[in-house]
């Protein structure tokens, strides 16, 4: 049997980011491009992550708690249900290059409200376009966006 050298290259890379940002695993089996997304997300904006992993919260913002999404595709995930949405919900696409773009960044009620009338999602998340989510995010003021650190 072969070995494949990008896995272990991969599982390397992974090693040195477990080691480096303890709160997160980057475990392969679908988590991590979300923990990825929270860690840049944790480095940019002023939002601090919680130690655990919590059932629908990443972390929080001035006593906001704040769900973080992030893809390299071209749809992001939101939660099915009025009891499950989040109080702010900041969105973001991941670029091969290293960089990311804000995709939306605001209260998670404004989210639903595009989305209520769609019927109940198989998975329990409703899939959303980056192009409908941006075009949600221009409408959202800066004082109600999670702020950039500096």
């Amino acid at each position: 049997m072969e070995n494949i050298e990008e896995i272990k290259t991969l599982l390397s890379i992974i090693k040195k980011l477990q080691s480096k940002y303890k709160n997160r695993k980057f475990t392969l089996d679908g988590r991590l491009v979300g923990d990825l997304g929270e860690v840049i997300a944790e480095q940019n904006y002023e939002i601090n992550l919680f130690e655990k992993q919590e059932k629908m919260y990443d972390g929080y913002s001035n006593n906001k708690k704040v769900q973080i999404k992030a893809t390299f595709k071209d749809k992001l995930t939101f939660p099915y249900g009025i009891n499950n949405i989040p109080e702010y919900y900041l969105g973001i696409k991941l670029n091969e290059n290293g960089s990311f773009e804000e995709i939306y960044n605001g209260p998670g009620k404004n989210i639903y409200e595009l989305l209520k009338k769609r019927k109940k999602p198989n998975n329990g998340y409703f899939s959303i376009s980056i192009s409908t989510l941006k075009i949600e995010n221009r409408k959202i003021l800066n004082k109600d966006k999670i702020k950039k650190r500096k």
